[in-house]
């Protein structure tokens, strides 16, 4: 066997564990094609998918009894409330809801005044798929 052929070491091969059974994610974005983008990702990637447009249906969402195990939310949007005031609502109606934040604005919390807390995710646009579900990953396992 030549040294190109044989196979990767343990540890190296790019894969991505499938999620847990049921894992509903909660996507806002104001952008209807980002938002599209970032559920199908979720979904290719084993994840059931609610979606809303702005804080307002999110919280909507938020305070129905249906299942949400991770607030996936924009940072910047418009109508009053932003992502982190977003997180913060949400997470005082559904304690312990892990969040992740994503923003395409570099210096998004400078610029902002947004002060994220020491456990928030913050996701930069683009991402890749596999930075996705690195990040759901690992914000469910500390859940």
């Amino acid at each position: 066997m030549s040294r190109n052929s044989a196979p990767p070491p343990e540890g190296k091969a790019k894969r991505i564990a499938p999620p847990l059974a049921g894992t509903v994610i909660l996507v806002v974005d104001d952008d209807a094609a980002v938002r599209a983008i970032a559920v199908m990702q979720l979904e290719r990637l084993g994840y059931a998918v609610r979606q809303a447009d702005d804080a307002q249906a999110a919280l909507q969402i938020i305070d129905s009894p249906d299942r949400i195990d991770l607030l996936f939310t924009d940072v910047i949007m418009p109508g009053g409330m932003n992502g982190k005031e977003l997180a913060v609502e949400a997470r005082r109606r559904r304690p312990g809801l892990p969040v992740i934040f994503t923003s395409g604005f570099p210096g998004t919390s400078q610029d902002e005044g947004i002060a994220f807390d020491a456990g928030d995710v913050l996701l930069r646009k683009p991402y890749r798929r596999a930075e996705l579900a690195r990040a759901v990953r690992e914000m469910l396992a500390r859940a």
